[in-house]
């Protein structure tokens, strides 16, 4: 076993909490599995938290092969103030007065109803994005102006879970001014690529006003739900050795049917050589499976599959 290496083939959900980078959960995955090779799809911001899916091994080629065309939040929108960030970790460059409808539940679903759909969406200044080969965020703190080019979004599903009444905050550290808040307990289903601080950027102006994103959670990227997910507590405490016992179902995590290999068949995938389709429509791709590993992902040509992906060691975890 190569130094650095756990033998370990694996996806992992995580419960990412607040307050840590999405490096920072790779970083303890790694000591915790005591394994070299690991990488995350879908970065979660630091105040975020929830569903963070972690490839482990051979698992981390299945990285750029989990789609997570949609993702769902739970969200706090906070009316009463605007800031660089378009959160709550930011400055504040606007305060607006909290007006009587916001308190309305009404009015409240019928702008969420109006977020529906396609549209336009100028992503956050301080965002992951590069401009001319530097993250945006990066050119911000710099203390450059950013703009960036506005991008083509989904939502899906935005329905108001609660309003919460108005209190009294000072956003900044050592602020001497109290602004008056309100918020909106929200869930959102949207596209990828979509910024839910700049949906909350954009529900204050809407109203006239100013809001930002108060709290955020995802509980649902691509297939992957938080009930799946376990706590980075708890992959230290199961170690390398137990981990596998909450490894996600990689075929499932996929969103891919599963087709199973007979023991004559095993010499053809690990070679390369193509399958009888089986059925499978021209296009469409199936997870080769194994003894409850994933060992490739092939897409069909019309009459045979074709490997798209092979994993020589099995990426463990099927259940299906």
């Amino acid at each position: 076993m190569r130094r650095g290496s756990s033998g370990l083939n694996l996806l992992l959900g995580i419960n990412k909490p607040v307050g840590m980078t999405s490096h920072d959960v790779v970083d303890i995955v790694r000591r915790a599995l005591g394994e070299r090779r690991v990488g995350h799809a879908g970065t979660l911001d630091p105040a975020a938290e929830g569903v963070m899916v972690i490839g482990v091994g051979q698992g981390t080629r299945l990285m750029g092969l989990l789609t997570a065309d949609s993702k769902s939040y739970l969200a706090t929108v906070r009316f009463g103030y605007e800031t660089n960030t378009d959160d709550g970790e930011g400055e504040v460059t606007k305060t607006s007065p909290l007006t009587e409808n916001l308190s309305d539940a009404n009015y409240a679903r019928n702008m969420l109803q109006g977020l529906l759909g396609e549209q336009e969406q100028v992503p956050p200044a301080y965002s992951a994005i590069s401009v001319g080969g530097k993250r945006a965020y990066a050119r911000a703190r710099s203390g450059e102006e950013v703009v960036l080019e506005p991008r083509r979004v989904q939502v899906l599903e935005a329905q108001l879970i609660s309003i919460d009444s108005g209190t009294l905050e000072a956003p900044a550290e050592g602020a001497r001014n109290e602004v008056a808040t309100l918020d909106w307990q929200c869930a959102f289903t949207v596209s990828k690529g979509t910024y839910i601080r700049a949906i909350a950027r954009d529900m204050g102006r809407a109203a006239g006003g100013a809001a930002h994103l108060a709290r955020l959670c995802r509980t649902v990227s691509g297939t992957v739900t938080l009930a799946q997910c376990v706590s980075l507590e708890r992959v230290r405490e199961l170690g390398a050795k137990g981990v596998g016992g909450i490894a996600l179902d990689p075929a499932r995590s996929l969103g891919l049917p599963v087709r199973r290999l007979g023991d004559s068949e095993l010499s053809d995938v690990t070679c390369g050589r193509m399958l009888d389709a089986g059925g499978v429509r021209r296009g469409k791709r199936v997870a080769l499976v194994h003894d409850s590993r994933l060992l490739g992902v092939w897409e069909s040509t019309g009459t045979r599959l074709m490997a798209k992906a092979n994993f020589p060691q099995g990426i463990e975890g099927v259940r299906a």
